[in-house]
């Protein structure tokens, strides 16, 4: 049986409780680890994202997805975005360090409900979606703990949306709205996401940190159809890593065929490919 522990951890600089959880099946031998990093508007319980952490915890690896801090979520809310203020002062500095202190977490015994025997971390690796696919290429290539990398529909390039003109008007005003095209929510982005790219530009290469500094073994999953991300930023990812494997879903959109709320109790057919060569791949590195 299928074992979901929940945990909070509480920001090291910022202060602010974010919520993790693990999925594994007990049985006090160490298995290898899956840390999954969600996108943009996104967070751990969206979809179809609770039924990965069970497929790969049935295939014998601790699943483990968090909310990034200042995704919009609140511990204890309503498990949607709510808090926009914390979604406005939301920067990639924020979501790295965010990473990193669930990283040190899980080789810290007692800071998870996770026990020790049941954790294999010399075998941690990193799934990241969308603009989480970045987050956890860039952790990656500072992090000599993580064994390999897979992304799902990943971008190439943070600033990548940030036309001169739309920098200039943010700069102006301080504020950018963009549209939450679920729910319709107008969702505020101070400039100041522009400043710390900005401040921290050589940690925040995508591109060149994963030419010159990931070692790791690397899996670029992307949909021909993806609507949000086009497939050009996957060649790039691979021009960048030439050794990194590509995988091309037919059909496949940016969620893979899934949706908020996700209604049934399988994964898409998309994501559960998605989902199966992933696990192939991890299997392969131990």
């Amino acid at each position: 049986m299928l074992v979901h522990a929940s945990f909070t951890l509480t920001g090291l600089r910022h202060g602010r409780p974010f919520a993790a959880d693990a999925t594994y099946r007990p049985d006090g031998r160490p298995k290898p680890v899956v840390v999954f990093v969600h996108g943009f508007k996104g967070f751990k319980d969206w979809g179809h994202f609770p039924l990965l952490a069970d497929f790969f915890g049935e295939r014998g690896f601790v699943f483990v997805k968090l909310n990034l801090s200042h995704n919009g979520l609140v511990v204890g809310g309503t498990g949607d975005l709510e808090d926009l203020d914390a979604f406005g002062r939301n920067n990639f500095s924020i979501e790295l360090d965010d990473l990193g202190q669930l990283l040190d977490a899980l080789h810290a015994p007692g800071t998870t409900p996770l026990p020790p025997a049941e954790l294999d971390l010399r075998q941690l690796y990193l799934v990241g979606h969308s603009r989480g696919g970045a987050l956890v290429l860039l952790k990656a290539a500072e992090d000599v703990r993580v064994r390999a990398v897979a992304t799902w529909a990943a971008i190439a390039d943070i600033d990548q949306r940030w036309d001169p003109a739309v920098l200039a008007e943010w700069r102006r005003t301080g504020q950018l709205w963009v549209p939450n095209s679920r729910t319709g929510q107008p969702l505020p982005m101070h400039y100041q996401i522009v400043e710390d790219y900005q401040a921290h530009r050589p940690r925040l290469d995508v591109l060149a940190n994963v030419a010159a500094r990931l070692p790791q073994p690397l899996l670029l999953v992307h949909g021909d159809a993806d609507e949000t991300v086009p497939l050009a930023a996957a060649h790039a990812l691979r021009q960048a890593k030439p050794a990194a494997e590509l995988l091309v879903v037919p059909a496949g959109t940016h969620m893979f065929g899934g949706a908020h709320p996700w209604p049934g109790p399988a994964l898409p057919a998309p994501a559960a490919l998605v989902a199966q060569r992933t696990a192939e791949f991890f299997a392969r590195q131990a």
